[in-house]
């Protein structure tokens, strides 16, 4: 199960904001408050489209104090697995939906002293929540957001107006230009924190840029949900819950699990949090980590299997759960 208890609410309003990317603001359908929330938070979605449930994590936009309602932003994405296309034709004005309370594994560092927010495309999502929370508590704080296009880049319009060009920096791929990020993370205050969030390839270099300039880890933060990639069909036993499941070519092990009615924990879905961490009791093939949770060496080990991402190539998969 969830660690949260879920909420169900309304969808009270559907922006278009660029040609691939809506809004979509919730309220409690009972009217009551939503939960106060700190930036860089995220809830799972409950989707039920066509006689499958599907759940996807979406960070929460709106400013952290508002508890009158919640907004998210979805990119439909071309190779949609259900979720995004859902959200884009399917969910309309009025509509109920649930959400999980919300998580935030992708907070804001209270110690520090200046923050630095690198976003790439929809990874804008989260720093938007971020630096409500900075501007009401009298925070530094400086966005470097690229995009493919203007016309493409959500909010960097009214993100220019709200803080101004000295605190917001924009960067086309269209126009060439790029983030100068070495001569970002040089010569910072001490105390300075740096955030990424966007596409994986955007990810692992800004880190590893960081490091390479000296910078502590503990000072570098950053957010990404990984979709379960597609694969061949496979078979996993369950061993505490007795029963035997497959998992068809484009659904997860934690899907399949919900499907047969197996209450199994998660918190980001998306091989992050390690909240979904299963013991593997016997593996006749080959693990297929796909997980930025367990260590190289846990990966090798396969006694473990972050059940949200990753996948099995085999005869039989026994966990224990």
């Amino acid at each position: 199960m969830s660690i949260n208890s879920d909420i169900p609410v309304r969808v009270t309003k559907i922006t278009d904001v660029t040609g691939k990317i809506k809004r979509f603001r919730f309220e409690r359908i009972d009217g009551q408050p939503l939960p106060i929330f700190s930036a860089g938070a995220h809830v799972v979605v409950t989707m039920h489209d066509d006689g499958h449930m599907r759940r996807n994590p979406y960070s929460l936009m709106s400013a952290p104090h508002d508890s009158s309602c919640y907004e998210i932003s979805v990119l439909h994405v071309e190779d949609s697995r259900g979720g995004s296309a859902y959200m884009h034709q399917g969910v309309r004005e009025g509509d109920h939906l649930t959400i999980s309370q919300p998580v935030n594994l992708f907070p804001a560092d209270a110690r520090g002293r200046k923050h630095i927010l690198v976003a790439g495309g929809i990874g804008i999502t989260p720093f938007l929540a971020m630096m409500a929370q900075f501007r009401r508590s009298h925070t530094e704080f400086e966005l470097h957001y690229a995009m493919r296009s203007r016309s493409h880049g959500a909010y960097w319009q009214k993100l220019m107006e709200q803080y101004g060009p000295e605190r917001i920096k924009v960067y086309f791929d269209e126009e060439n230009t790029r983030i100068p990020l070495a001569q970002i993370l040089y010569n910072q205050p001490l105390s300075t924190h740096f955030y990424v969030c966007g596409p994986a390839g955007m990810i692992d270099f800004c880190l590893r840029t960081a490091r390479e300039a000296g910078w502590p880890k503990e000072n570098l933060h950053s957010e990404r949900f990984l979709a379960p990639p597609p694969g061949q069909k496979f078979t996993v036993e369950l061993v505490r819950s007795g029963k035997t499941i497959e998992i068809a070519e484009h659904q997860s092990i934690l899907e399949a699990i919900e499907g047969a009615g197996v209450d199994a924990p998660y918190m980001c879905r998306g091989g992050a949090c390690g909240q979904c961490e299963t013991g593997v009791v016997r593996c006749d093939g080959s693990l297929e980590h796909n997980d930025i949770y367990l260590t190289d060496e846990e990966k090798a080990g396969g006694r473990k299997i972050m059940v949200c991402v990753s996948r099995f190539k085999g005869k039989t998969l026994v966990l224990d759960i």
